[in-house]
């Protein structure tokens, strides 16, 4: 049986395995050196520096939260293409140009970096920006008067020396509006000590309690406008405002103008979360109208290489060393990795040729450390050595066993022949005919080893022809009738008359006789053998049954084997050569077939052949 080795496991995976870790080391090798000594030129010629275009983005998006077009934008785009060195380039959504670094007429890149438009953007990250698209820059109507600046930075002076009261340090900052509001050392907003009582800017509560309302008039003013503005799309949805839009501030309690407000509903039912997703849609549009006049409109940006000249690679020393030591390093994990694979190889196979040189008589094993190709030729080597000592001690026994069958024959017929030379007895007939059966017996044990003989080496002839299983069960249990009745044992014969064989008929009486023989010997008085011949699929099964004693469970497993007896103690005469079955089982397999024993104690036995069925003759009907 072939034993399957895992795939891991076998030889010629792991040599592909070292090849490529190999093979990718270099690789990786490789690659590291063009990354560190080219990645200046790289990203030049790619435009990767990130941190630039980041830049660029966020001081236009800047100016187009902060003017109403781009009429002045080239000064701008002019000084941030000199500090990045970068090519900059602004055109509309139809490809008008608006600005340009570059000379007059230079062809615009592939595709545009970014999209700049102040009222939808998501590009951004400025605190608000992702929440509305609308980029907290584009103040419009609600930028502060100079008065109203001055009386909140007067609040937030006093909220400041509020908190640092507490020993909490904080600096005043602005939002794009002009609105001041606090932050800590951090940078962080003051929300997270509103409850220390100092709160104001952002609180309506506590500014009202200060004697400070929450919007001013600029922001109130707008404010109004904007309720104006979201009353047509609320009253489309079934809803409106129970009253007028008033200031809140959002996460950041930064930005004043995202308008809180009351709402009524003409459908009392109405999903509460999803009324207020409709005015929030409602109150979005609104601002991007009431903020369109103030904003620039959206715009494309093209981002390229500048004028410079991207750096040439440069094979200095520094990079030379780095290519030898790199070189060096994979030649030396070549030497190292190969070392290792190529000992965990040979240390088996090394193992296994000493074996192979021990003396016979050693019985030497081979030490088995892996389940790959050698590890399995070390277990076969093994076998081998166990089957040869197997066969070594039954070459001994079969030596021993033959000497004995030969001996004790040969020993009687010596010792009368001896005591009717010296006139002790006389050669009456039935000495005669003690010696003539004791010359039988040597013949048969001859006759028995030559044909075991005959098939060990493959040399045994047969002669196949159609035979009746039914006709083959008539002339064996003819044969054996005369002993069967000396024993008082019934002979029976139950055979398909439609059986057929293809078989040598002399090898198969052969085969049966042995089988008839054993039964009727091992079958006590009134019992019964029985031959059965029938189909068995596309073969023919014959079994020879008895109502003996039966064989041993222990027993049953070498009943084919050359001198076994069931009972060491029994004499030729009774328990045979030990050579009939072994001759069944070679007989059987010369014809392709097989023959197995089934026996319960006291139940009897029965031998089952199973052998290929053949085709009657044409002339038989």
């Amino acid at each position: 049986m072939r034993t399957r080795i895992p795939w891991r496991k076998r030889l010629l995976v792991r040599l592909l395995f070292a090849s490529v870790l190999i093979a990718a080391c270099s690789v990786a090798a490789t690659a590291w050196l063009a990354v560190t000594t080219t990645t200046s030129a790289l990203e030049e010629e790619q435009g990767q520096d990130l941190a630039a275009d980041n830049k660029i983005l966020a001081q236009l998006s800047g100016y187009a939260a902060d003017h109403p077009d781009w009429s002045g934008v080239r000064h701008t785009v002019s000084a941030l293409a000199a500090q990045t060195g970068r090519r900059i380039a602004l055109t509309t959504a139809d490809r008008t140009l608006i600005a340009d670094s570059a000379v007059r007429g230079t062809a615009l890149p592939p595709r545009p970096a970014a999209a700049i438009d102040p009222l939808h953007t998501d590009t951004y990250t400025e605190s608000g920006a992702q929440l509305s698209g609308i980029d907290p820059r584009v103040v419009g109507p609600y930028r502060l008067s100079a008065k109203e600046r001055g009386d909140l930075d007067a609040v937030a002076d006093k909220e400041r020396y509020c908190y640092d009261s507490y020993g909490i340090r904080t600096t005043v900052a602005h939002t794009p509006s002009g609105r001041p509001y606090l932050v800590d050392d951090d940078g962080t907003d003051t929300s997270a000590f509103r409850s220390i009582g100092c709160g104001g800017l952002d609180d309506p509560l506590m500014a009202m309690k200060k004697g400070f309302l929450g919007a001013t008039r600029t922001e109130a003013k707008a404010l109004a406008t904007l309720t104006d503005l979201v009353r047509p799309c609320l009253r489309s949805k079934d809803l409106d405002l129970a009253g007028q839009l008033y200031l809140t501030f959002d996460q950041t309690g930064r930005n004043p103008v995202t308008g809180s407000f009351l709402l009524t509903t003409k459908q009392a039912r109405r999903d509460q979360a999803q009324t207020d997703q409709l005015a929030k849609g409602c109150v979005t549009g609104a601002r991007r109208t009431q903020l369109e006049p103030y904003a620039a409109p959206a715009a494309e940006l093209f981002l390229g290489l500048g004028d410079q000249t991207a750096p040439r690679f440069d094979m200095s020393r520094a990079n030379k060393a780095k290519i030898v030591g790199a070189a060096g390093l994979v030649l030396a994990f070549t030497v190292a990795v190969t070392a290792v694979v190529a000992t965990r190889l040979v240390r088996p196979l090394r193992a296994l040729t000493l074996a192979v040189r021990q003396p016979p008589e050693l019985h030497t094993r081979a030490p088995v450390r892996t389940r790959d190709e050698t590890g399995l030729l070390a277990e076969a080597f093994n076998d081998l050595t166990e089957r040869r000592e197997r066969l070594e001690e039954q070459r001994k026994a079969m030596v021993s066993d033959i000497a004995h069958e030969l001996r004790s024959p040969l020993t009687n017929i010596r010792g009368w022949l001896e005591v009717t030379r010296d006139g002790v007895v006389d050669p009456d007939p039935a000495l005669l005919a003690s010696l003539h059966e004791e010359a039988l017996l040597l013949q048969r044990i001859i006759d028995d080893l030559q044909d075991l003989a005959a098939a060990d080496a493959g040399t045994l002839r047969m002669h196949r022809e159609p035979v009746r299983a039914a006709d083959l069960f008539e002339q064996v249990a003819a044969a054996h009738r005369v002993a069967a009745d000396a024993a008082g044992v019934t002979l029976v014969t139950d055979a398909d008359g439609t059986v057929w064989l293809d078989a040598d008929p002399v090898r198969m009486r052969q085969a049966l006789g042995n089988l008839v023989s054993n039964a009727i010997r091992h079958t006590p008085a009134d019992g019964t053998v029985t031959l059965a011949a029938r189909r068995d699929g596309d073969g023919v099964r014959l079994t020879v049954a008895d109502t003996g004693k039966g064989i041993a469970p222990d027993d049953l497993p070498h009943v084919f084997e050359r001198f076994w007896r069931a009972e060491k103690s029994r004499s030729r005469r009774t328990g045979g050569s030990g050579l009939g079955l072994p001759i069944v089982r070679h007989l059987v397999a010369a014809h392709d077939g097989t023959v197995e024993a089934a026996s319960a104690p006291g139940s009897g036995a029965e031998f089952t052949l199973r052998l290929p069925a053949g085709e009657a003759p044409a002339d038989v009907s």
